[in-house]
């Protein structure tokens, strides 16, 4: 509805503004809604990737933006490969934008539909600006799907940007990259509790065609009694159709995850996608997740930068593209795995993340 003197607006459509506005806060939208709005949730997560094949190097950017009893803080981490650069650190403000995708801690991180600062210090920087952007184009619903509509879930995903050109530097500990040309995607993730016990993710581009663009998402969702696993999967066609599989009854995903492996299933009545992903445990990140009401971050997921992916995509039982990428992200999640590996690692009981033990 347009923003209208409440004077004037009929109290039955005053209604509805309160009823919708109850129904986003917790953390679900309408079919044709904006999921990039924030919701006022717990957490509301906002994930940036930049890949260059040609050099083999990959930059990621993340920003929790969470809600204690106090008002709202942050989770910010910054990390490359080659070199297993890793920085994070909590931030004592934060804010999600109202009106579309907007995640600000201060003078520490920026990032906007296309562009993105961080500063983490003189030796954690990125300065980067996107163009042609590839958005989502599946406009009834998210990375979520239907599970979008489901008011509650203790987790919510969508990958809004499939693709994108970045312009920019950043400086990564006694580095400076030149990001110009590299590719880009981002997403967002957000829900009433922070992240659930489980979970997997995975991401790549870098593949010979260079449109081509692969994301899953998968874990235990819970709202209430509901509990269930769901893994949702989204292609991009190098030919730039989106293939979006993993609704439990017309298109389900098996997934199958460990540390080092990631085998994925999906079917509907016209799409098949398989992913194959394999990655070496020592040379994964060890990346932090927020405990949103006692404002500190813990150790939560083990997530390769640099791993390998296998994609195949059928329709009607016709092989239509497969490709494969060095320069995956795979990500197993949950706090008491990805705590074991910290102490594994050598680090202590209060280390919140681990840099890879094995550098390229």
């Amino acid at each position: 509805m347009p923003d209208l003197d409440p004077t004037v607006i009929p109290a039955p459509a005053r209604a509805a503004r309160r009823l919708l506005a109850r129904y986003r806060a917790s953390g679900a939208d309408l079919p044709y809604g904006d999921p990039l709005r924030a919701h006022g949730v717990a957490m509301e997560g906002y994930f940036w990737r930049f890949t260059d094949p040609h050099t083999g190097r990959v930059v990621i950017a993340l920003n929790g933006v969470n809600r204690a009893a106090d008002g709202r803080w942050a989770t910010l981490g910054l990390a490359a490969h080659p070199g297993g650069f890793l920085r994070t650190t909590v931030h004592p403000e934060a804010t999600a934008g109202p009106d579309g995708l907007g995640a600000r801690a201060g003078d520490a991180f920026h990032g906007t539909p296309d562009a993105l600062r961080v500063d983490l210090g003189p030796t954690a920087r990125l300065d980067v600006r996107l163009e042609d952007a590839v958005p989502w184009s599946r406009r009834s619903f998210g990375g979520s799907s239907v599970f979008q509509t489901v008011p509650g879930l203790n987790q919510y995903w969508h990958p809004w940007l499939l693709g994108g050109r970045a312009h920019g530097t950043a400086v990564l500990g006694e580095q400076a990259w030149d990001l110009d040309g590299w590719t880009a995607y981002g997403e967002k993730n957000w829900g009433r509790g922070g992240f659930p016990d489980s979970w997997w993710w995975g991401q790549a581009q870098g593949f010979a065609e260079d449109a081509a663009c692969v994301a899953f998402a998968g874990g235990q969702v819970s709202a209430g009694p509901l509990r269930t696993t769901v893994t949702a999967v989204v292609v991009r066609l190098p030919d730039g159709r989106v293939v979006r599989l993993g609704d439990p009854v017309v298109s389900p995903v098996r997934a199958e995850v460990a540390d080092e492996h990631w085998s994925l299933r999906g079917r509907s009545a016209r799409w098949s996608v398989e992913v194959e992903g394999r990655g070496d445990l020592g040379r994964a990140h060890v990346l932090p997740v927020p405990l949103p009401l006692e404002r500190r971050n813990v150790p939560g997921a083990i997530e390769h930068l640099a791993a390998q992916m296998r994609v195949v995509v059928r329709h009607r039982g016709r092989t239509v593209w497969s490709g494969e990428s060095t320069l995956a992200a795979l990500e197993h999640g949950g706090i008491a795995r990805a705590r074991a590996e910290v102490l594994r690692r050598g680090g202590t009981a209060t280390d919140v993340d681990a840099a890879p033990v094995v550098l390229d």
